[in-house]
């Protein structure tokens, strides 16, 4: 395969999965007319159209969608014989990443300096949020994720385990009272926490016997972020079950107030991925190797549940 129709390839694979030339070009750091003619040329070496354009939205065709898993092993084969060549090489290019925003802020982007002293050629493009994404869409690399790990597509590796709590503000409690049984919640409120906005009903989740059930609850505010979450607690709103971790100060302060501890929700994972399959490339392992250990050292420090040191390596590596 000749290099020109191995990036050919790489760009058909970019474009379908983004929707989009612009894009695309941004992701490999080209204009949007070099990857439109690189495309034309795929197409005429091939005799078919692989691509519907139009002013909006970039459409895959039959024939692109029967070629693009075949493109996509062809270039992930590509890249694996080309590193076996590179080994010693600088690591180059650009990594995206999505994270949530507290992760962001304590445990990752104070730690940047240091990643790209370690590897100046290297760019590292952070999407800070805490809603769901579409990261093969989007064009992310690698994802760290609370809670479920979402698309079964992408290759997942836990790295720890959130215990969590319930809570609520003095203030709150002055007007609601403090729960001491389940039942009692019956008059009480909860901030609904829903990333994608999407009208699902509030629930209190608790452990009962040897599994978890949801309890059916009354709310006034649904938030979409960790941020508002914690905000809308702390302004009386309701009671939220958050990561217990992130509440100690709050707790110790006197700011927010721990409820039920022998009904709280079910601990929530830490997640790593990536969208490369079986083969991520050097910059993208660099990238998780060390936001993993950064995430470890963050959670391990705060007494929180992580995997055990001697698995790191490992766990960055395909199995």
């Amino acid at each position: 395969m000749s290099l020109d129709l191995c990036q050919s390839l790489r760009m058909f694979v970019k474009v379908a999965e983004l929707g989009s030339f612009t894009r695309a070009a941004s992701h490999f750091g080209v204009g949007k007319a070099r990857v439109s003619l690189a495309l034309q040329a795929l197409e005429a070496e091939l005799g078919a159209a692989l691509l519907t354009r139009s002013t909006r939205r970039v459409r895959i065709t039959a024939e692109g969608e029967e070629l693009l898993p075949r493109a996509r092993q062809l270039v992930l084969e590509a890249d694996e014989l080309g590193a076996m060549f590179r080994a010693h090489e600088r690591l180059r290019g650009q990594v995206r990443v999505d994270l949530p925003t507290t992760f962001a802020q304590e445990a990752v982007i104070p730690r940047i300096p240091e990643l790209l002293a370690r590897h100046p050629e290297l760019e590292l493009v952070l999407s800070s949020t805490d809603r769901m994404l579409q990261h093969q869409q989007e064009g992310f690399d690698c994802i760290l994720r609370v809670g479920s790990a979402g698309d079964s597509r992408l290759l997942a590796r836990r790295l720890g385990t959130l215990a969590m709590t319930n809570c609520a503000s003095p203030a709150y409690l002055r007007k609601h009272g403090v729960p001491q049984r389940l039942e009692e919640l019956d008059r009480h409120f909860v901030i609904h926490y829903s990333s994608t906005l999407s009208g699902e009903k509030p629930t209190f989740e608790y452990r009962d016997g040897d599994g978890y059930s949801e309890r059916p609850m009354r709310s006034k505010v649904t938030v979409n972020s960790v941020d508002a979450y914690r905000g809308a607690c702390l302004a009386g709103l309701g009671i939220i079950q958050a990561p217990r971790h992130g509440l100690t100060g709050a707790f110790a302060d006197g700011t927010l107030i721990e409820l039920l501890p022998d009904l709280t929700c079910a601990p929530m994972p830490v997640w790593l991925l990536h969208t490369h399959g079986r083969n991520a490339p050097r910059r993208v392992r660099a990238v998780m190797t060390w936001l993993a250990e950064g995430i470890l050292l963050h959670l391990s420090a705060r007494g929180v549940t992580t995997l055990a040191a001697p698995q790191l390596a490992a766990a960055m590596e395909p199995s």
